[in-house]
């Protein structure tokens, strides 16, 4: 069956309020573990995780760093303005570009309380600091289907936008983390290797990794690269549409170096995806390197990896995994690219062939969403016997919950 004529209703399940962990717990590595291997669900903790992969495994990590991307503006009269950033809206390079923006820039943004932001009003803060106050307002420039244009600028004008969004923004949980965000979740919302700023949401597999982990991963010379993509706000949209074919694929934002894919070029062993994030990059980077073997002239634009042309146009083609990553970092080479900045709407949904990884730990996901679709490629129907498990044996759900290994 070609995953457009699946039907969402088979893909949910109970999932009652209680089982969403609403708070980390003290120690990231206490987490539990639902290992899914050959069929048998066995149970560990991630701080034992190094002894149940294979040695000279490869894991992949995605370093994204979540902004404070929830800025709430009050008005005169108490009404509240809720502005949620996504992603740069401007003619910017690359996320990195648009983050170091003095004085101002512009960002696609979701806004709570449009109805109460006449024309003519531009929302402003002031935030004292301690030091000289900061002043920022924001003003409308478009209005796109879904979403806005906002124009942010500020004063100080030497403050950059991760500095306007670190004072004046808040974390921004997902929707069903029911609480407003504490002081814990600026750290325990972002994991111990983020580095690249531009999420507004985190890659939670990897919520449950501490230097601990790493260094018994070293000791089992079990490897590790990392890699970036941006997790957006459509990472939690729920599949609305009666089948598959109904809903729209969020696109995400991927940045990776050459020494990056390099690295996984030359890793013959096992590959681990930590993450849905990282495994759709996986997969992305080898559809592309499919597409350059196709037409080694394709346009950076061309190489966008859209979310059915794995199932149509490219799906009887097979390369090793090698292969791929060898096309891709030609590519590059070519192009004078030190980095591949790109974004993806890959749809990984049962039907769906991986190329790439041997295995993904992830966390419990919502039902009828795009992750549980991916889970489910993975495992198969197996997913209802594994989830209906972790529900009757105490596992915690969602972002700041437990986690899972599959394999492939």
């Amino acid at each position: 069956m070609h995953p457009r004529d699946l039907s969402i209703a088979d893909f949910t399940y109970s999932l009652p309020p209680g089982k969403i962990a609403l708070h980390p717990l003290a120690e990231r590595d206490a987490s539990r573990l639902l290992i899914y291997r050959k069929g048998n669900i066995t149970e560990s903790t991630y701080r034992n995780i190094a002894g149940v992969l294979p040695h000279g495994a490869l894991l992949v990590f995605n370093d994204t760093r979540v902004l404070e991307a929830r800025i709430l503006f009050t008005k005169l009269s108490g009404g509240v303005i809720e502005i949620f950033t996504l992603e740069p809206a401007g003619s910017y390079p690359d996320m990195a570009a648009a983050l170091q923006q003095k004085g101002t820039v512009e960002w696609k943004c979701l806004v709570g309380g449009a109805s109460k932001w006449k024309h003519d009003f531009v929302p402003e803060k002031t935030i004292h600091t301690g030091k000289e106050p900061v002043n920022l307002r924001a003003e409308i420039r478009e209005r796109l289907t879904d979403s806005f244009v906002i124009k942010f600028s500020w004063t100080p004008v030497y403050l950059t936008f991760p500095d306007i969004l670190h004072l004046a923004g808040q974390v921004p949980l997902p929707p069903y983390i029911k609480r407003i965000a504490e002081e814990e979740d600026k750290e325990r919302y972002q994991t111990v290797y983020a580095r690249e700023a531009g999420s507004v949401a985190a890659p939670t597999a990897g919520l449950h990794f501490t230097d601990f982990i790493f260094n018994e991963l070293s000791a089992k010379n079990i490897h590790k690269v990392f890699i970036t993509l941006h997790v957006g706000a459509g990472t939690f949209k729920p599949v609305k549409s009666e089948k598959i074919s109904g809903h729209k694929m969020h696109s995400e934002y991927l940045e990776l170096s050459a020494a990056s894919i390099l690295a996984l070029s030359k890793h013959n062993g096992p590959l681990y995806a930590v993450g849905t994030t990282s495994l759709r990059t996986l997969e992305s980077l080898y559809w592309m390197g499919v597409k350059i073997g196709l037409n080694k002239n394709i346009t950076p634009e061309e190489l966008v990896v859209s979310q059915w042309e794995v199932y149509d146009t490219l799906s009887d083609i097979q390369i090793s995994r090698k292969e791929a990553l060898i096309n891709l970092l030609q590519w590059m080479n070519e192009n004078k690219a030190e980095k591949l900045i790109t974004h993806t709407q890959i749809m990984i949904a049962p039907g769906y062939s991986f190329r790439m990884i041997q295995g993904l730990i992830t966390n419990f996901h919502q039902p009828q969403s795009t992750l549980l679709l991916l889970v489910a490629a993975i495992t198969g129907p197996a997913w209802k016997d594994i989830y209906a498990h972790a529900l009757e044996n105490g596992f915690r759900f969602l972002s700041y919950g437990d986690g899972c290994l599959f394999e492939v």
